[in-house]
């Protein structure tokens, strides 16, 4: 096993610069997901530490070892990519010993390495099949077998389960915790699917046209966004932005329409400031009358069991506004829902930085 450092790592294209001096350190047997939208870097960042990317500038080490002029096969990972890449004319067995056989290992320790991860997988009745035989789940097991045999320092997944359905990539994403948990081996996985990196990450690094937005856990992230971006793509539904202006005295933030919200904190530094509000849908709550503290007219509703979602808009304006009530509710369109919120859930950002206040 072994941790990774990188150290002000950038990538540029010509003039296109992609990545922007990315500092981050990944603790030995951490499991650190990257997230973020399509084309904000994160294959990138990942290629580079593979090595199948030259860095820029900066430095990428593995181990205490700087690998920035390595080979990909000298730097002790692994890596599982989106499409498997399984030889097709090979079985099971051989795809997930090849790489044993380049390296000149004795055929009784390869057949011990290979019938161990495939035990560890549940793919055993599967080794003498070829790719074609298997479900895209199966294969997703055979490209990790491949990886697990090699016994690396550091596991590198890029998006393994974006191909799957969506049962199968719940399914998947556990046994990925659970092998990793296992294994214990320095991990670093890319995707864009927000719940994806929440379940999985014990760190997640939300990128953003190359640049780090937030470096923490899920539920610090969750709870404490740093960024206007990252309380907007953390969270499903996503969280709510509402304009807004910080009262005089810094404990509300004021609507135009004349609603205003509690703040858990005075922000009279800020007084009269315009702000963008965070709410997330499911820390709105129906309230009474008297404990109303804005109210949204009901556009639309999806009922999910157990859950109601609520779409339409904010008070007397034509902002969107999603609420998450628990349960079926016996709401209709056109409906005024009154709404509270704790002052601890309401997200202050700067309009112009985007950056939490």
């Amino acid at each position: 096993m072994a941790d990774i450092q990188l150290s002000r790592v950038c990538k540029s294209y010509g003039k296109v610069d992609v990545i922007h001096g990315i500092d981050c350190h990944i603790g030995d047997g951490e499991f650190v997901v990257i997230v973020g939208p399509s084309g904000c870097g994160k294959s990138t960042l990942l290629r580079m530490i593979a090595g199948l990317e030259i860095t820029t500038q900066g430095e990428i080490s593995i181990d205490g070892r700087v690998v920035n002029d390595l080979e990909p096969a000298d730097r002790d990972i692994a890596m599982v990519f989106q499409n498997y890449a399984l030889y097709p004319h090979m079985s099971v067995y051989n795809n997930m010993a090849y790489g044993l056989k380049i390296r000149g290992l004795a055929k009784d320790e390869i057949d011990k390495r290979v019938k161990q991860a495939a035990e560890t997988l549940e793919i055993g009745e599967y080794l003498d099949r070829s790719p074609r035989q298997l479900s895209g789940g199966q294969r997703q097991r055979v490209a990790m077998g491949r990886a697990i045999v090699r016994e690396p320092s550091v596991f590198l997944f890029d998006e393994p389960l974006s191909n799957l359905d969506a049962k199968l990539r719940v399914q998947m994403r556990l046994e990925i915790k659970k092998l990793q948990e296992r294994l214990g081996i320095t991990s670093v996985y890319v995707t864009h699917d927000q719940v994806e990196a929440m379940t999985l990450g014990h760190r997640l690094l939300v990128l953003n046209d190359g640049y780090v937005e937030q470096l923490g856990t899920p539920i610090e992230l969750y709870e404490r966004p740093a960024t206007k971006f990252v309380g907007g793509f953390i969270g499903s539904p996503s969280m709510n932005f509402l304009e807004a202006r910080i009262s005089a005295d810094g404990n509300k933030a004021e609507f135009a329409d004349g609603d205003s919200l509690g703040l858990a904190n005075n922000l009279s530094k800020y007084a009269n400031q315009s702000v963008h509000i965070g709410m997330r849908p499911e820390h709105l709550q129906e309230a009474e009358a008297d404990t109303k503290m804005t109210s949204q007219k009901v556009d639309m509703i999806e009922h999910l069991g157990a859950d109601t979602l609520l779409h339409g808009t904010f008070g007397s304006s034509d902002s969107k506004l999603t609420v998450r009530l628990v349960g079926i509710r016996t709401i209709n369109q056109g409906d005024i829902l009154p709404l509270k919120i704790e002052p601890g859930n309401v997200h202050v950002f700067d309009t112009d930085t985007g950056k939490r206040l």
